[in-house]
């Protein structure tokens, strides 16, 4: 049985590629989606300009203040939907981006 996958194998693997995609190269398609979908699919949700853009929900969330210099930033209280977490200094006078996320954090000061 394993002499049989070894000589029909790869044939057999290309075989599917073909049916799968119309083309037995597997380099020439990211998965098993034609690339003129993808292409059309990105081109339609382009120019849909009924929805706000990831960046354009993310200004809406006003900074966050926090009361320390140092703010750790993970992107979500669930560490399964958040980011690799970010130590951002809050110094300056203007509210500190997370890199990963957009979150804008700004040092709260009380007197």
């Amino acid at each position: 049985m394993a002499a049989f996958w070894r000589t029909n194998g790869l044939r057999i693997g290309s075989h599917l590629m073909r049916n799968l995609t119309g083309s037995p190269n597997s380099r020439s398609v990211s998965g098993i989606v034609n690339s003129e979908i993808i292409t059309s699919h990105t081109e339609k949700w382009m120019q849909d300009f009924s929805k706000k853009s990831p960046m354009e929900l993310i200004h809406e969330v006003p900074p966050i203040k926090v009361e320390g210099r140092i703010v750790a930033c993970e992107g979500d209280t669930n560490p399964a939907l958040g980011h690799p977490i970010e130590f951002i200094c809050l110094d300056k006078a203007e509210p500190a981006v997370c890199k990963y996320c957009g979150l804008r954090y700004v040092q709260g000061h009380h007197h």
